[in-house]
């Protein structure tokens, strides 16, 4: 049985989110983990069923269970949060393709620098009141001005994971 998602208006469920991030540093021997604990988003569903959206992360909000490291990520050496407190990601384009497949087409920006980005989603979860994506893609942190790097100990791409639950949103 196929459940169709309604056009309109859709609405981020924080509880029901997570949106995390994985570097390899120490020259690749140690893998360090976080977790964004504030997010919020929106997004519109289209009558040609085509979607919108906008999510937005609180910059402080980021936990990697070290607080020396998470107010030196907070500082002007990574994201600058105190002149950049929030990511957003612009989907500008999502169609939905090969089954449970979501194409996006968007713009991140982080630190006041803007980038394309393009990636693929997976429908995990479709009901009518409910949707929830699952993605997970490679960003250069580089491309944003965070490239501070000691003794070379940080290099490759940052990997992000996201579960985003959308429900619909209420007038």
């Amino acid at each position: 049985m196929t459940v169709t998602v309604e056009t309109g208006q859709w609405q981020l469920d924080a509880t029901a989110s997570s949106v995390g991030i994985r570097h390899k540093t120490m020259w690749g021997l140690v893998t360090v983990k976080g977790a964004f604990g504030s997010l919020g988003g929106r997004g519109e569903i289209r009558t040609d069923g085509s979607a919108v959206g906008t999510l937005t992360l609180d910059v402080t909000s980021l936990d990697t269970k070290s607080a020396k490291r998470d107010t030196h990520l907070r500082s002007e050496h990574f994201f600058d949060a105190d002149h950049h407190p929030e990511i957003t990601f612009e989907a500008r384009s999502a169609e939905l393709r090969d089954g449970d497949q979501v194409h996006v087409v968007g713009q991140l920006t982080v630190r006041g620098i803007s980038r394309p980005l393009s990636l693929t989603a997976r429908v995990t979860d479709r009901e009518a009141t409910g949707l929830t994506l699952d993605t997970e893609f490679g960003v250069d942190r580089e491309q944003f001005g965070m490239g501070w790097n000691q003794l070379g100990m940080i290099r490759g791409r940052t990997t992000v994971t996201a579960t985003l639950r959308f429900t619909r949103a209420t007038a």
